[in-house]
C-alpha cells in the first residue's frame, strides 16, 4: 500500500468536504434570511382605497371622511350604478361590490344582477350627467342630482332630472357603500 498516495487522497477529500460543509453553510444562512425577511413580511400588506381621481384634497378620520371625498365617491358610485350598458353592466357591478359594505353585500349584489339581467334583455342603456352633489359630513351621505337618460335599442326613451342618495360609512380604512337609492327632488 502506497501511504504517500493514502495521505494525499485523504487530504484531498478533507479539503473537497470543507469546501462542500462551507456551501452548505452558506447555504443553510441564506435560507434562514430568506425566512426571516418573509416572516417580517407578513402582515404588512397594506391596501389602500383611494376615489377613482383624486380631484381636490380631503381629509379622513378614524370613522368619518371629508365633504369632498363624500363627492367624489359618490360621483364613482353614480357613474358605476346608473352609467351602464349591456356590455359595460357585469364589469361595473363587480368594481361596484367591492365598495358594498359586507352587511349590505347581498342585497346589493341581487339588486345589480337583475337590474344586468333586465337592461340585457330589453337592450337598454342609461347615462348619467351628474350636476349638483351635496354631502353632509354628520350623516355620511351624498345626494346627486343629475340629468338620467335612457335608450332602448338605441332610441332615446326618456331624459329626465333625478336624485339619489348615496349613504357610506367608512370603517377599518375603506369607504363602504350601504344604501344607494332615488329619492325625490
Amino acid at each position: 500500500m502506497d501511504y504517500a498516495k493514502l495521505n494525499s487522497d485523504l487530504k484531498e477529500m478533507r479539503r473537497r468536504n470543507r469546501g462542500l460543509g462551507l456551501a452548505v453553510g452558506g447555504l443553510v444562512a441564506a435560507l434562514l434570511t430568506c425566512l426571516v425577511i418573509i416572516l417580517n413580511l407578513i402582515g404588512t400588506e397594506r391596501t389602500i382605497v383611494v376615489p377613482p381621481s383624486i380631484d381636490k384634497t380631503f381629509w379622513v378620520t378614524k370613522d368619518r371622511v371629508s365633504r369632498e371625498y363624500l363627492e367624489q365617491m359618490g360621483s364613482f358610485v353614480a357613474w358605476l350604478i346608473l352609467d351602464v350598458t349591456p356590455a359595460s353592466i357585469d364589469w361595473k357591478k363587480d368594481i361596484l361590490l367591492n365598495y358594498v359594505a359586507p352587511d349590505r353585500y347581498g342585497a346589493m349584489k341581487s339588486r345589480q344582477e337583475i337590474e344586468a339581467e333586465r337592461l340585457k334583455r330589453i337592450n337598454a342603456s342609461t347615462f348619467f350627467l351628474p350636476q349638483q352633489l351635496v354631502a353632509n359630513e354628520d350623516k355620511q351621505t351624498v345626494v346627486v342630482r343629475g340629468r338620467l337618460r335612457t335608450q332602448v335599442n338605441g332610441q332615446d326613451t326618456a331624459a329626465e332630472t333625478k336624485a339619489y342618495l348615496a349613504e357610506f360609512q367608512y370603517a377599518g380604512g375603506r369607504m363602504h357603500l350601504k344604501a344607494f337609492k332615488e329619492i325625490s327632488q
